[in-house]
């Protein structure tokens, strides 16, 4: 296997001529090029922190050890992670600063390190995580992402990612298109998707209640969107494997910018989210993480500090 070092020297390569994810925009992040991220070289992040708010086997009792990063490589017009996903305002920290806030999350207890969106920082990211392996970190490293990744990319990472958090937002292209601004999204899904559990395999490996590899596949249900919920089942069913843990996810909220959508715009409702979860189920998949459909006020105010609690339990069928 090629040295971490050498793939981390890779990735910052990358930023002279970016081609981190399947944008490939090209542009010099080193200079004054920012392409879609609207990022340049270094790494901005809004805040760090022991997030008790994690699918059961990742918080744990003590909370993952949470870093949420500025700008993403998706512009979803309903995230509820808004105020830092499409702003490119936050601290600028040093590999070296990073490296140091990994080790104090690994004092306060955490059971992982889990940086969020990680793809438009990803070089600076994977630096400070061998850096503070170095200085004697032990915590697995969780790859919390959209899903809309370069399987090339992915593949740099073998060896120094243990734990796969991806999401699976769209098995329909056109929705990725009207949502998202990604024409090819269930394309590159699928692909890195597939790498991931290559590396890791197709199941997460849990001990004392806590993950130590593997993969976890995250899907939002969307109001109104139920075939493209049942597209993304299907693809990973018939594309991957009805053993990858799914995360089915209840939680929509409607941010400002959809509350007058036509579909986006309210709640998902029971029969909804029961449908999918139901389609699941009739897959085959056997592991499956579901939330309660309630009225809560679910959106983070990351001017704040305490993103939203989920509330589901790891279901095995």
């Amino acid at each position: 296997m090629i040295d971490a070092a050498i793939r981390v020297e890779c990735l910052k390569r990358c930023l002279k001529r970016c081609v981190l994810c399947p944008h490939m925009c090209r542009a010099d992040r080193t200079a004054d090029g920012r392409g879609f991220c609207r990022l340049g070289a270094g790494i901005v992040m809004s805040s760090a922190l022991p997030h008790h708010g994690e699918e059961p086997p990742l918080s744990g009792r003590r909370g993952a050890g949470t870093i949420f990063l500025s700008s993403c490589n998706l512009r979803c017009i309903y995230c509820q992670n808004v105020q830092i996903s499409h702003s490119q305002a936050g601290r600028t920290v040093s590999e070296e600063a990073l490296a140091g806030i990994m080790l104090e999350l690994e004092k306060l207890g955490c059971h992982n390190i889990e940086p969020v969106t990680p793809t438009p920082h990803l070089p600076g990211i994977m630096a400070a995580f061998l850096i503070a392996r170095g200085r004697g970190l032990r915590l697995p490293f969780v790859f919390n992402c959209g899903g809309y990744e370069r399987e090339k990319i992915v593949r740099l990472l073998d060896g120094m990612v243990d734990i796969y958090l991806p999401d699976f937002k769209y098995g329909i292209a056109e929705a990725g298109r009207c949502y998202s601004g990604v024409p090819d999204y269930p394309l590159h899904a699928l692909a890195s998707l597939r790498e991931m559990v290559r590396q890791v395999g197709d199941a997460l490996d849990v001990e004392d209640g806590v993950a130590k590899r593997g993969v976890l596949v995250r899907h939002l249900v969307l109001p109104g969107e139920m075939d493209n919920s049942l597209a993304v089942l299907k693809a990973i069913r018939e594309n991957i494997s009805r053993f990858v843990p799914l995360s089915l996810m209840a939680q929509y909220t409607p941010i400002r910018a959809v509350r007058k959508h036509p579909l986006l715009g309210r709640r998902i409702s029971r029969q909804e989210y029961e449908r999918v979860v139901n389609a699941a189920v009739d897959l085959g998949f056997e592991e499956l993480y579901t939330q309660e459909v309630d009225d809560r006020e679910l959106t983070p105010d990351f001017e704040k500090e305490c993103p939203f609690d989920w509330d589901e339990q790891g279901v095995e069928k």
